[in-house]
């Protein structure tokens, strides 16, 4: 009930200066005792995948929280893991305002951010400064605006580098459809080169900190059945540790003729959930199980992150439902997923 009042406060905000609201507070919360009125943990039905422990398989996605500033909330308010970024090597700014549009007819969100964060070496010292981490942590990487893709893998691997020990799972974004060019990361010779390259650099970082942190790969669900069987085919020929399915949409096809259907942007909510579920299913055909796939796009109650476990995810994360539905639907997914 009270989140019905909280979102109508926020909700009669610009999206974007909602969102900035939340995670200051949020922010300042988690660090003080009033972290106990958040606390919303209820048992949950734990996980192994990826060789990690997971103490229910809900998660927040990436995007929410990019700088990694509000994890001690996060995790008062239940998920089991909580996936932080999108960090680049340099702090940047993103695209220009606005940049962030709720699609409100259908419980969806267009958001053309850009990578907008601190730079890594902020979050790394957010991730340090934690005092509750009852969960996993992931920490979700990418490369700068500015960085010519040709020369997008040494922005992976610098954050690699600094973000490898403080990292429970480290996810690789390569599916933003806001940064230019990054998409073709996704595909052929690229996408082996990329791999190759963080398998090599895990290898070493492992032996240099005696610990092994799993990398999965976040795609985008705007692929052709051919491109889902090639990039899955690279995943398992690399020893890749996981897959996060998936990343905003550009179609438009679910919200036609809905006010900000024509914005530029990737599109998030209840209109992906379908496409998303869909992908998910023929991703996971395509593995045989070989890797464990992570969930995400538009689960906002516990039928739709169900059909996601059925299609074969292995965890499943929210992010635009958690704005529409509030902290309810995390107590939900945690106490009823099986």
């Amino acid at each position: 009930m009270y989140y019905d009042l909280t979102r109508k406060i926020l909700f009669a905000q610009d999206p974007e200066k909602a969102h900035d609201i939340t995670i200051g507070m949020l922010k300042k919360i988690g660090k003080t005792p009033l972290r106990a009125m958040l606390d919303g943990r209820v048992q949950g039905s734990p996980r192994n995948v990826m060789g990690l422990d997971f103490a229910n398989p809900v998660g927040l996605a990436a995007g929410l929280d990019k700088n990694g500033e509000c994890l001690d909330a996060w995790f008062a308010l239940g998920f089991g893991f909580v996936e932080i970024g999108t960090v680049t090597p340099l702090a940047q700014g993103g695209n220009d305002k606005p940049r962030l549009f709720r699609v409100l007819d259908a419980e969806g969100i267009i958001n053309r951010m850009g990578f907008n964060n601190k730079g890594v070496d902020y979050l790394v010292e957010q991730v340090k400064q934690v005092k509750h981490r009852t969960g996993l942590v992931g920490i979700n990487i990418g490369k700068n605006k500015d960085t010519p893709v040709e020369h997008g893998k040494d922005d992976y691997l610098i954050c690699l580098n600094k973000v490898y020990e403080h990292a429970d799972y480290v996810a690789v974004n390569i599916s933003s459809p806001n940064t230019p060019g990054l998409r073709s990361m996704q595909y052929g010779d690229a996408l082996d080169d990329l791999l190759a390259s963080l398998k090599e650099r895990q290898t070493e970082l492992e032996k240099k900190h005696n610990r092994y942190v799993p990398i999965a790969v976040k795609i985008a669900p705007d692929m052709t059945h051919e491109e889902i069987a090639q990039t899955a085919d690279s995943f398992v020929r690399h020893s890749i540790d996981g897959v996060i399915a998936t990343n905003t949409t550009l179609s438009r096809e679910e919200i036609k003729g809905l006010p900000h259907c024509d914005e530029a942007g990737g599109l998030s909510g209840k209109p992906l959930q379908l496409r998303s579920t869909e992908f998910v299913q023929r991703l996971s055909t395509e593995l045989d199980g070989k890797l464990p796939i992570i969930g995400v796009g538009g689960i906002d109650s516990l039928a739709s992150a169900e059909a996601k476990m059925s299609a074969g995810a292995d965890l499943v994360q929210i992010y635009s439902g958690f704005i529409y539905k509030g902290p309810p639907l995390i107590h939900n997914l945690v106490k009823n997923l099986r």
